[in-house]
């Protein structure tokens, strides 16, 4: 499956990267953090755009007041929030562009008769009569050549499923850590990897277990995370909404069926769901039980379902990454036996520029959130830790270029240079971070070989060569690559 027949970008950037639904509700780009903001606003009361988001926002900042005065209650009357200025705000925060599910119904058709629509879900959520329609199943090709599932729900199932997750998520970003990155508002991917660059710079480097769970949306096992929701949240009519999600049919190439494990990937209410799950499996545990009976220091670093745990000491992380798999077992997952991995990822030795005299420390180096993470020599010949775009990352985001290039070779330049500005400043607004800057360089290059390559391939003109291609970019000239995401300003008060 092509990249346009699932999702509709307009030229968003490519290569970032992503862990749910492309063709619904959120991606780990600037829609998160843009979505983020959206919500933290609300619950700061600093959104006035309607009188309906104010009284959202009224509401949401007394259940969180709530939940943070009483962190043990479990709320039994959650579904009187939930009415017919609820769902309009839940429609307006749901994105209009997405694919359809299974049903076909556009945002366009359902605004069609908008408040008949909302009201008619509000009736049949509150009675009970709602039934969670099939996801409709597509592939997301992955940097390694696989692909990921996504399921794609109808657009009113989107509505209800916002509408829940406007009610659950002032409760529990309560209880929430700050270890956790993923999906919550007012905090992004770019705010994880500067967390770990900042704890680990301070302690000098670190041994790094790098954390990999197999298929983790699939294989959530839902009678615990129905038991984690229950010590929060025990109001009927939300509990009950949430299991018809979970056991909603999976529709792919004409077959239904029924998983009986998992959360399914691309659902609005999935990444909050899976944030709760290892939240208790991982976040709890390793603060409250793991750190304590350390030797040395230690932290966590999670945005989702990607994670890693630091430690100063190697015994620590020996001990840690032996206990692993039997804490994640014990509640239905499994770690990758050959991805999970235990780094050395000290500080190098000697300084830069010394002989080693063949003894030192020479670090290894990992990936996270699509960068990989290594040490190198600053301007001032100190040993620093450094990030440049993944390989994966990069060549999944050059050959995605070269695809929009080949497939719309025939539009006007003027049309192709617009689309292609956009999607360096989309990729520049990810990958644009401290120290990447060839890795950027050569993307935008990568950008300019092939827009060049099939600008001459739709007219097979071999006179057009570089010097062609040249005075063509005077005039539609490409973005520079540049740094917006700066460690430096991050730390400016």
């Amino acid at each position: 499956m092509k990249d346009n027949e699932v999702r509709r970008d307009g030229g968003r950037g490519v290569g970032a990267p992503n862990n749910t639904e492309e063709a619904g509700e959120l991606t780990r780009e600037d829609p998160v953090e843009g979505r983020g903001r959206q919500v933290t606003e609300l619950l700061e009361g600093k959104m006035t755009d309607t009188s309906g988001s104010q009284n959202i926002s009224t509401r949401q900042q007394q259940i969180a007041a709530l939940a943070r005065q009483n962190p043990e209650m479990g709320f039994t009357s959650l579904n009187h929030h939930i009415d017919l200025i609820w769902l309009r705000e839940a429609y307006r925060q749901t994105r209009k562009d997405a694919a359809a599910g299974v049903d076909g119904q556009s945002a366009d058709d359902y605004a069609a008769n908008l408040e008949a629509n909302l009201q008619d879900l509000l009736e049949r959520a509150k009675s009970g009569r709602y039934r969670a329609p099939a996801l409709r199943r597509v592939h997301i090709p992955k940097g390694d050549g696989q692909s990921r599932p996504i399921a794609v729900p109808t657009f009113e199932d989107k509505i209800l499923q916002r509408a829940i997750t406007m009610v659950l998520e002032p409760i529990y970003e309560q209880d929430f850590l700050d270890c956790s990155y993923g999906f919550r508002p007012g905090r992004s991917a770019h705010q994880a990897l500067e967390a770990f660059w900042r704890q680990a710079m301070n302690m000098g480097g670190c041994w790094v277990i790098e954390l990999d769970i197999k298929s983790y949306f699939d294989t959530v096992d839902r009678t615990q995370l129905r038991e984690f929701l229950h010590r929060r949240v025990r109001d009927g009519v939300v509990l009950r909404l949430i299991g018809k999600w979970l056991n909603a049919g999976v529709l792919e190439r004409g077959v239904l069926s029924h998983p009986d494990a998992g959360t399914p990937q691309g659902g609005v209410a999935s990444p909050l769901l899976a944030n709760i799950y290892l939240h208790h499996v991982l976040d709890v545990w390793f603060e409250a039980d793991v750190i304590p009976r350390l030797k040395g220091q230690a932290f966590l670093v999670r945005f989702a379902d990607d994670a890693i745990l630091c430690f100063s000491q190697e015994a620590d992380a020996r001990r840690v990454l032996e206990v692993l798999p039997k804490r994640f077992a014990k509640y239905g997952l499994t770690l990758h036996p050959d991805k999970t991995r235990l780094i050395d990822f000290r500080k190098p030795y000697p300084p830069p520029g010394m002989p080693s005299g063949g003894k030192g420390i020479r670090p290894g180096n990992f990936d996270l959130l699509g960068f990989t993470h290594y040490w190198g020599a600053s301007k001032r010949n100190n040993w620093v830790i450094k990030r440049k775009t993944a390989k994966g990352r990069f060549t999944r985001a050059v050959r995605a270029v070269a695809d929009w290039c080949r497939d719309n070779r025939h539009l006007p330049i003027k049309d192709q240079h617009t689309t292609l500005c956009k999607k360096i400043a989309g990729h520049c607004g990810y990958y644009g971070i401290t120290g990447n800057s060839i890795a950027l360089s050569r993307f935008v290059y990568a950008v300019k070989t092939r827009w060049r390559y099939w600008l001459v391939r739709r007219s097979r003109a071999a006179h057009r060569t570089w010097d062609w291609f040249n005075d063509l970019l005077k005039r539609f000239p490409l973005p520079q690559p540049i740094c917006v995401h700066s460690i430096y300003r991050a730390a400016k008060p």
